[in-house]
């Protein structure tokens, strides 16, 4: 079973389908007034991800949670949202979890260092903190740039890439720094879901592109 924060948002919307597709039943936490965006083969609570205490009950013991709450194209100029609702939202998560006794966590959290974007990427870790000092089972997903519909602009960098992947002073920074599809988060979310782990692993933007490639086509 899973519980899944964040289901109707640009990647929990697919990641449901596609774990339903691979046979796990799937509990989808929406806002009072937002139930009818809940992906229609998720059974759907509500609640609000900012307050533990409105859903942890319905949260399945044993089961996995994934966390991807967060806001809507991360910039520089939402530092204060990311405090407001990433942060919030994750601490709420850990607590929920720790409640119901979750067998594994799932956090995408953001590649770092990082020379921009410091506000969210100091909200992130905190975040990846809160689950280590909760004493969770946990899969924390570390891209950087997701491209996908609506989001293909950084595509541009890809020759810079592909010259820093073959510099040895930037190779390390450049692989870390790496974009990822849509296509290969879900499959890389989806593949955590389906082999939990004890204790605390990390995927960063390399082993998110080795993931598994067994998402249905088209991507749902």
């Amino acid at each position: 079973m899973v519980f899944l924060t964040g289901a109707t948002g640009y990647m929990g919307r697919r990641l449901a389908v596609e774990l339903v597709r691979r046979g796990h039943t799937v509990t989808a936490l929406a806002r009072q007034g937002s139930e009818n965006r809940s992906p229609a083969v998720c059974r759907t609570v509500i609640g609000d991800a900012l307050n533990a205490a409105s859903y942890r009950e319905s949260v399945p013991a044993d089961c996995t949670f994934v966390h991807l709450v967060g806001v809507a194209h991360p910039s520089p100029a939402k530092a204060a949202e990311f405090q407001a609702v990433d942060l919030v939202s994750i601490r709420a998560a850990v607590e929920a979890a720790r409640f119901a006794h979750v067998r594994h966590f799932i956090y995408v959290s953001v590649a770092h260092p990082a020379p921009v974007m410091q506000a969210y990427i100091a909200v992130r870790t905190e975040g990846e903190e809160l689950i280590r000092s909760a004493g969770l089972s946990a899969t924390i997903l570390r891209p950087w740039y997701v491209l996908g519909p609506g989001h293909w602009w950084p595509i541009l960098l890809q020759p810079a890439y592909w010259v820093m992947e073959r510099m040895p002073g930037a190779r390390e920074s450049a692989r870390r720094l790496g974009l990822v599809t849509l296509r290969q988060m879900i499959e890389a979310l989806a593949d955590a879901v389906d082999h939990p782990v004890d204790g605390v692993r990390v995927l960063e933007v390399p082993e998110i592109r080795r993931a598994p490639r067994k998402v249905a086509e088209p991507l749902p």
